[in-house]
């Protein structure tokens, strides 16, 4: 495989305005994703911008942007933008979508996501997931859980479906972890077909390519990174910062 890790980002967040450029122990966000994807090595980083300001940033980072129109629907049509400005000949033939509220994502989870869409020949699409934090969790809409089907080893498994609804049970609760890696094929067909029912209702895309038949499979963290929704989420990840220095 020759995978392109692309980060889309734009400045528009509802929760948090300006988010990509919100400074976290002395560097914007954006940027820190991009290290944190840079340090993965596993192909070229780019960031796919709604907004010049996102562009400036990167480069002058040292890194590389592409500016897509801010009025895009979703991430993923904006990875499908910038694909078609940085490679319309489709040399990369795996991509990998890193949210750019991941400002500590560790490089080893963004290396087993792609790894598994490289190792399982009946995967279409590989994400991520983490192990619930507290039983909270099972009943707190605004945390995606994954319905998996495990393999012995514990480690991966496949999708069955993804929820924000209460899960029963004693088995693990699963969080998903909004990182993606597609097999090209299989990311043009997401973007060509329109939401979905499911994906309608439960407000969440990767139901799009469940209906569509294609096959998603999840490798298991050990913790979910810290994902910047809101002010409190970015307070706590400045705190994070203060740790590291």
């Amino acid at each position: 495989m020759n995978p392109i890790v692309i980060i889309p980002a734009r400045m528009a967040a509802t929760r948090l305005p300006g988010k990509p450029l919100a400074d976290i122990g002395g560097l914007s966000m954006i940027v820190r994703v991009m290290r944190q994807a840079q340090a993965a090595d596993i192909g070229p980083v780019v960031v796919a911008a709604g907004d010049r300001e996102i562009v400036e940033a990167i480069q002058q980072a040292g890194g590389r942007a592409v500016l897509t129109d801010p009025d895009l629907p979703s991430g993923s049509d904006r990875i499908q933008a910038a694909l078609a400005i940085l490679d319309p000949t489709g040399h990369h033939d795996a991509v990998v979508n890193l949210q750019g509220d991941m400002p500590f994502v560790a490089p080893l989870i963004l290396s087993a996501c792609v790894g598994l869409l490289a190792d399982e020949p009946l995967c279409d699409i590989s994400t991520v997931v983490a192990p619930e934090v507290s039983p909270a969790d099972r009943s707190n809409e605004d945390v995606v859980k994954a319905v998996l089907s495990m393999l012995p080893d514990g480690r991966t498994g496949r999708a069955l479906y993804f929820t924000r609804s209460t899960l029963f049970g004693d088995a693990p609760v699963w969080r998903h972890v909004g990182i993606y890696g597609y097999h090209r094929a299989a990311l043009e067909r997401f973007n060509a077909a329109p939401p979905s029912p499911l994906e309608t209702r439960e407000k969440l895309e990767q139901l799009r390519a469940m209906e569509l038949g294609l096959s998603i499979w999840a490798v298991v963290a050990p913790d979910a990174p810290i994902s910047v929704d809101n002010p409190a989420d970015l307070e706590r990840a400045r705190d994070y910062a203060r740790t590291l220095s």
